[in-house]
């Protein structure tokens, strides 16, 4: 009994003697596995805050820029109409993106000829319809002019400063363009260059310049152009078309439309300033009128498709400007009427203001180096050999697919030249209407705002 009872009493457990012990060990790796899950939570979140940072990095300089553009939207005057900017910076572009994509610089062994794809190729002359936008130049020139003018004189300056204030800005950047051209034509001449080369370039680079001659006659007669109904000029364009074309007058009376046909958009943005042109009636007469009276005259008058000068063409609606080429510019500054309201919407957007105002305080620096930027890339590519789009014929699709290619470095170019001659057209310290920087507080003269 005593050793059956002492055989199935339980055994007392093997660990017993090891309870304490165990019982650290357990807190130990509990401590250690505290230890190691933050590590592996790091390596884990490693890879996610590694990319987390990367991305940082990337989005930094859209950061900077969306602040830069934010600085600009809140330098802006309140009571500044932006349409007015946005239409300026759509009729400069597109005059710039006409010429790089209808002017070619072919090579013909040793010497360059200017060409047109619009010769070969007319079915491409809507492209001309697109990007000839000198009306609405004219037009946001002849408002901002009488505008400014009406302001000045409200203000006492006498029209000889005002004159010279805007003629200043207009013709600053032009001494530049003038020197460089001299130079580089003297160098080609004396190392040998034919001189069809040197004419061809030296004519397409300067060839801007007639615009701000017209430009610079038609703001010097601002005073007397303020109440001047657009009719006028019309009739008299169509009068000197009545005669060079239909009674076989000289062809040298077409130079009167140089001033006539301009004048038209240009006392349209006098009636615009008088508020004659504030309803959108008057938008959709000029666009539906122009258009009506341009297609009539290309179909039924002989007038050429185009809208830009095409060399070896018989007759140019640009040089001197035509009838149709005068109603095609009615559209345009029609449609520019009709699309105030959402281009003032549409400039809200700090960005997109931002560009704008980018373009407009550098307008005439792009104006004019636009063309020594196409020739710049087109002498250069000259070292490689005869290029694609650059310096071939051009007269099929493959030619146009090439040039198109040619546009973002034609861009460069031009970029390279603004950095370095912007300041031409800035005079130092410019007073500019587009934005304006308050001075830092603290400091003397702090009051009011300084133009840049």
């Amino acid at each position: 009994m005593t050793e059956v009872t002492r055989a199935t009493r339980p055994s007392p457990p093997l660990t017993a003697p090891n309870r304490g012990r165990g019982a650290a060990t357990r807190q130990e790796l509990h401590r250690a596995a505290d230890r190691e899950g933050p590590r592996r939570t790091a390596d884990r979140e490693g890879p996610r805050r590694t990319a987390a940072r990367q991305g940082t990095r990337l989005t930094a300089p859209r950061q900077g820029l969306r602040r830069a553009a934010a600085r600009v939207d809140a330098a802006t005057p309140a009571s500044r109409d932006r349409a007015v900017d946005a239409l300026r910076a759509v009729a400069i572009l597109g005059v710039v993106l006409g010429h790089w994509l209808v002017t070619a610089l072919v090579a013909d062994g040793d010497s360059l000829h200017a060409a047109s794809p619009l010769r070969d190729m007319p079915w491409l002359s809507p492209i001309s319809w697109v990007f000839q936008t000198l009306a609405v130049f004219f037009l946001v020139g002849g408002h901002v002019a009488t505008r400014g003018y009406a302001s000045a004189r409200a203000r006492g300056t006498s029209y000889g400063s005002w004159l010279s204030a805007r003629l200043s800005r207009l013709f600053r950047p032009v001494a530049a363009v003038l020197t460089l051209w001299t130079v580089t034509a003297a160098l080609l001449l004396l190392t040998g260059a034919e001189f069809v080369t040197v004419h061809t370039l030296v004519k397409l680079a300067l060839s801007p310049l007639w615009f701000l001659l017209v430009f610079a006659a038609l703001t010097a007669a601002t005073p007397l152009l303020t109440r001047l109904h657009p009719l006028w000029p019309l009739v008299v364009v169509l009068h000197v078309d009545l005669l060079r074309f239909g009674f076989g007058a000289p062809s040298w009376l077409g130079w009167i439309n140089l001033a006539a046909g301009w004048l038209v958009p240009y006392t349209l943005g006098a009636a615009w300033t008088r508020g004659e042109l504030d309803r959108r009636r008057a938008g959709w007469l000029l666009l539906t009128g122009g258009t009506a009276a341009t297609a009539l005259l290309v179909a039924r008058a002989g007038y050429p498709a185009s809208m830009v000068g095409v060399p070896g063409a018989e007759v140019s609606n640009l040089n001197p400007p035509t009838l149709a080429a005068v109603t095609f510019g009615l559209a345009q500054c029609g449609l520019a009427l009709l699309l105030r309201e959402r281009l003032r919407r549409a400039m809200r957007r700090p960005a997109a203001w931002a560009v704008v105002a980018l373009v407009n305080l550098s307008a005439m620096t792009i104006f004019l180096w636009h063309q020594t930027a196409l020739m710049a890339t087109t002498a250069t590519g000259l070292l490689v050999g005869r290029l694609p789009g650059l310096h071939t014929l051009p007269d099929g699709l493959g030619w146009v697919a090439a040039r198109l290619a040619w546009l973002p470095l034609f861009a460069l170019v031009l970029a390279g030249c603004w950095a370095a001659f912007r300041s031409c057209e800035r005079g130092g310290r410019r007073r500019s209407r587009v934005v304006r920087t308050h001075r830092a507080p603290g400091r003397a003269g702090t009051a009011g705002v300084r133009h840049v």
